[in-house]
């Protein structure tokens, strides 16, 4: 039987920060354009977009929890 895991409404909502977004934003339009970027930007890129779509990951389990207990 799978664990059910409580999550804060807070913690669902949350995004990332705009300044962390154009970060993100920043590295990949560089890389985009066929700059190389360094192995502490790229290891930073990496891991904004794992958080991203941790992040998004949780925001639609969240909703579907919501709409199941309806």
């Amino acid at each position: 039987m799978p664990e059910t895991i409580e999550i804060p409404i807070e913690l669902a909502c949350f995004q990332l920060p705009n300044a962390v977004q154009q970060r993100l934003q920043y590295l990949l339009d560089r890389q985009d354009e066929g700059y190389t970027l360094s192995e502490c930007d790229r290891q930073e890129a990496e891991g904004l977009v794992e958080l991203a779509e941790f992040l998004s990951l949780l925001q639609l389990r969240s909703r579907r929890v919501a709409k199941q207990n309806q």
